[in-house]
């Protein structure tokens, strides 16, 4: 049987390598830019770092909806690309940018409509010159939402198509320019929190225009016609849609959790704002192999899928999650020997930099045990259609776990901030057995859009 699958492979390795290492450049690159941005505030000031880890909080789930939609998008390509209809794939890139930007407008405006609630509302009390710099920062972040909308759109596009070297070298010219233009506008022309959030508006312009134009080049599988079309399918916009809003609800639903949580750390002091900041652009680092093989795994199964193979969508699945399991811990371990230089880089007060290597060292451990089980296995449910039983789990295991356990460690019981990470990682064990039992019981494979 290991023959057959083997002999009849829809990717070989060099196609894996080729699609994984990109990937994990590009996501390299995201989090190592993350880092820079945070270091160069930092020389702001802590209200800064504060101000600039409150509104990205926003700005996080915002994005995480839009690549949600992206993601739909991708898996309904990606299962044309399967049954090789290559014009109903095109069919659905076109649906897809078409939607995002409509619907990222809107959000935009939300986001301009109501920038009190979230300033005031959302965050809660804080100090007033962090409010102040929060503001400003909101205001011209503000305004690149329809950016890094069609940017996700069209690298997932282009990641589908197992290319995900155009994506790579896209993502590292727009944080090229961002981390170029902080450096001008923070260190040379002291400009603060503006002087962090301008750089990041310009390049996610840059990004979204290079990648559409790059779409609208016939050259590609997947491409989007010259000829504009400004008419929704209502039939292809179901089907993302169909993978798109469980995956957005699911996303949102995990990042309004930590929005939630911020008004919990925000009674905490500025230290324990500024080490959850910090901890979370190091967090994000230390499961930077999976997030990768996340989106190898929408690729990969996808296209199993399409061409209605499970045989091999499960000796992928198996494969990327023992090569996730490797990379994570081999990852970790380096972290946690770097860990003392990489705190004071920050340039932390004492305090904060002691709950800082606290966070960092227990979410470090948690990350190579259950991490990978609770966020790479289910997308392969995603890319089998397996959207709403994803979400459900999702959703409950946020609201009942993550919340109802931040306030009972973190407040309650006095354990702070570290609580609320110890709550989190009490989610990820919750989603991380749902997702392993509904993968091994193999009632992901009957469902259809």
């Amino acid at each position: 049987m290991k023959y057959e699958v083997r002999k009849k492979m829809m990717f070989t390795n060099k196609q894996l390598r080729q699609l994984i290492i990109p990937l994990i450049i590009e996501q390299l690159l995201t989090v190592t830019v993350g880092m820079a941005d945070t270091l160069m505030i930092a020389s702001v000031g802590e209200e800064a770092v504060s101000a600039v880890s409150l509104v990205d909080t926003v700005m996080v789930l915002l994005i995480n909806i839009f690549a949600a939609l992206a993601t739909g998008g991708a898996v309904v390509a990606g299962q044309y690309i399967g049954q090789n209809r290559m014009e109903s794939a095109c069919k659905a890139a076109e649906q897809l940018v078409l939607f995002i930007t409509v619907f990222s407008l809107a959000v935009t405006l939300c986001m301009y409509a109501g920038q009190n609630l979230i300033l005031h509302g959302v965050f809660g009390k804080i100090e007033p010159e962090v409010m102040k710099d929060s503001r400003i920062y909101l205001l011209i972040v503000s305004a690149s939402i329809p950016f890094i909308a069609l940017y996700n759109g069209g690298a997932a596009i282009f990641r589908v198509m197992g290319n995900s070297k155009i994506s790579m070298q896209t993502s590292l010219i727009m944080n090229a320019v961002n981390i170029i233009g902080n450096g001008i506008l923070i260190y040379g022309m002291h400009m603060g929190v503006a002087g962090a959030a301008i750089p990041t508006l310009a390049s996610r312009i840059l990004a979204a225009a290079i990648i559409i134009l790059l779409l609208c080049r016939g050259k590609y599988p997947v491409h989007l016609r010259r000829t504009v079309s400004f008419r929704f399918e209502g039939h292809t916009i179901r089907k993302i849609l169909h993978i798109g809003v469980p995956n957005g609800m699911e996303n949102s639903m995990f990042q309004l959790g930590k929005i939630l949580v911020l008004s919990l750390v925000s009674t905490f002091g500025t230290a324990s704002i500024a080490a959850n900041a910090v901890s979370n652009t190091i967090a994000l680092f230390q499961v930077l192999p999976g997030m990768a093989m996340g989106f190898a795994v929408i690729t990969v199964v996808s296209q199993c899928v399409g061409a209605g193979d499970y045989q091999q969508v499960r000796y992928y699945t198996k494969k990327l999650m023992i090569l996730t399991y490797a990379s994570m811990i081999l990852l970790n371990l380096a972290i946690f020997l770097l860990l003392p230089a990489i705190v004071r880089v920050y340039q932390l007060s004492p305090e904060t930099a002691g709950i800082t290597e606290k966070i960092v060292t227990y979410h470090g451990a948690c990350a190579c045990i259950i991490w990978p089980m609770a966020f790479t296995l289910p997308n392969t449910l995603r890319a089998a259609n397996d959207v709403r039983i994803t979400m459900w789990i999702s959703v409950f295991s946020m609201w009942i776990f993550r919340i109802v356990f931040s306030y009972i460690l973190g407040k309650y019981l006095g354990w702070g901030v570290f609580g609320i990470w110890v709550a989190m990682t009490i989610d990820w064990l919750f989603r991380a057995i749902c997702f392993a039992v509904r993968y091994l019981r193999g009632k992901w494979q009957m469902q259809k859009i």
